[in-house]
């Protein structure tokens, strides 16, 4: 079985390129939006897992682009 992997804050906002900001994600935990998370004490870690189910959930699909497949992760 494969171990859980986890992210920090400035992990996952590293991950989306800047363009989640720290602020944003600390909001979007106290108003229970956004990827989910768990909080041990004063920590707080995204599983990469469901970051990546958070990912699919929000993908745009224009219709040029749904004759297209996406791949699941890594190496498709």
């Amino acid at each position: 079985m494969a171990e859980a992997r986890y992210l920090t804050t400035e992990e996952v906002s590293e991950r989306y390129r800047g363009e989640v900001s720290e602020g944003t994600l600390r909001n979007w935990r106290a108003q229970r939006v956004g990827p989910p998370f768990i909080k041990i004490g004063k920590s707080v870690l995204y599983p990469v897992q469901g970051l990546d189910e958070w990912d699919k959930k929000n993908l745009v699909m224009c219709r040029a682009s749904r004759k297209l497949t996406v791949p699941d992760g890594p190496g498709g």
